[in-house]
């Protein structure tokens, strides 16, 4: 079996490092992976550059000043299909194609000509929308019927709405093709049934976590920030803090939580958040390895994740692979891993009700670190990508018959 995945990257963030990981679970049992991105310096025989990051930035400005997000990035796109016709996939991967990494009509038209099985892994909700890779938020649901008029349009165009041309060109361009869905939410696979591609099948394949680094370990950070052994320590864990990720329902608690009794720690902030909070909250604004980051789950009493948009937070899984239960928002994706034994959730933008559960599962104690843990092991990434593998011979039967 051939397979070739398309991504911004091969080996960073949450997607590159799925990439890989499929990649070397395909190479380990015999078949054949690509991984061709724009974005990774890395260049090898499996792992193909079809462009630099100077490039991506260059596409990024071009794709702002006309407003055709999308739709750029030629170059890029025809390396990618002479590599396709060099190697003949049996089938194609797509993951993020928002990061100017792809223009649209090229691929998509190529993907059809020549009748290749295609296999997107959605992360978001961009491909069926015209512009957005989320609308929650918004509280718009143009997407269901064609989008114009785009609120949020100025986050990705300088100047011109062409959320209306967007959508149709993809509704065009996304139909009539060989293609499986996969989504890591069942409520991303809800709403994409609901969308201009309700015909195609729709698989959901949870993300994963490495449980080799994710467990409860022996931690000093209470002792290393002066936080009493007996006081509650309230965490939040994000790279982009912002209203989107909850950063307003933070500084609120701080004003109503008892300081004597509970202490917020906040990871992955910068000089720009630090100005806006208080010297109750604890700033940590990089963790060294991701060993150093367990520690800091594994020394917290609950992990808070106030997201008002979100597919299937990462954050929620570790910090339960740590012993720590979740208290979200009830909104997206993050409330599926979660269960009476882990953690709760609460109506999104209900930030009182958010704040009486965080005193009801602290003061009773509701969750152990012991079932905390017995739930993230549904969360083994080995097994995640185990079900990619198995989709794949699902979607290429004929492996099985030696071809």
């Amino acid at each position: 079996m051939r397979i070739a995945q398309v991504n911004v990257n091969c080996s960073a963030g949450s997607t590159g490092k799925i990439c890989k990981a499929i990649g070397e679970r395909l190479t380990e049992q015999g078949d054949e992976s690509y991984i061709f991105h724009v974005q990774a310096r890395t260049n090898t025989e499996s792992w193909i550059s079809c462009g630099t990051r100077a490039y991506v930035k260059g596409q990024a400005l071009r794709s702002h000043l006309l407003g055709n997000y999308g739709f750029n990035s030629q170059r890029a796109t025809k390396r990618l299909i002479a590599h396709l016709e060099r190697i003949r996939p049996d089938i194609v991967h797509l993951h993020n194609l928002h990061g100017h990494n792809a223009h649209l009509g090229l691929l998509f038209r190529y993907l059809k000509e020549k009748g290749i099985k295609v296999v997107w892994t959605f992360h978001d909700c961009w491909a069926f929308t015209g512009y957005c890779p989320h609308f929650v938020m918004a509280g718009c649901d143009k997407w269901r019927t064609g989008c114009e008029d785009c609120p949020q349009y100025r986050d990705h165009s300088f100047f011109f709405d062409r959320s209306r041309e967007l959508y149709r060109k993809k509704k065009e361009l996304f139909t009539g093709l060989d293609m499986t869905i996969v989504t890591p939410s069942r409520w991303l696979a809800g709403l994409a049934r609901e969308s201009f591609l309700k015909d195609y099948p729709v698989t959901v394949i949870n993300n994963g976590i490495d449980l080799s680094v994710f467990h409860p370990r022996e931690s000093d950070f209470k002792e290393q920030y002066g936080i009493p052994s007996d006081k509650h320590l309230l965490l939040g864990v994000a790279f982009d803090w912002g209203v989107r990720k909850g950063l307003d329902v933070f500084l609120k608690l701080a004003e109503t939580l008892d300081p004597d009794q509970y202490q917020i720690v906040l990871v992955g902030t910068n000089d720009a958040v630090d100005k806006q909070l208080p010297s109750r909250i604890i700033s940590i604004h990089r963790t060294q390895n991701q060993q150093e980051l367990a520690e800091i789950y594994s020394a917290a009493d609950l992990l808070l994740n106030p997201t008002r948009e979100d597919n299937y937070p990462t954050v929620n899984m570790e910090s339960l692979a740590c012993g720590t239960p979740v208290l979200t928002f009830r909104t997206g994706g993050s409330p599926e891993m979660l269960d009476e034994t882990c953690g709760a959730a609460v109506p999104c933008d209900d930030t009182e009700a958010f704040r009486r559960e965080i005193l009801r599962i602290c003061e009773q104690r509701l969750f152990s670190a012991e079932r905390c843990v017995e739930k993230a092991r549904e969360f083994d990434q080995n097994q995640k990508y185990k079900e990619y593998i198995e989709l794949y011979e699902r979607v290429n039967p004929s492996r099985d018959q030696g071809n």
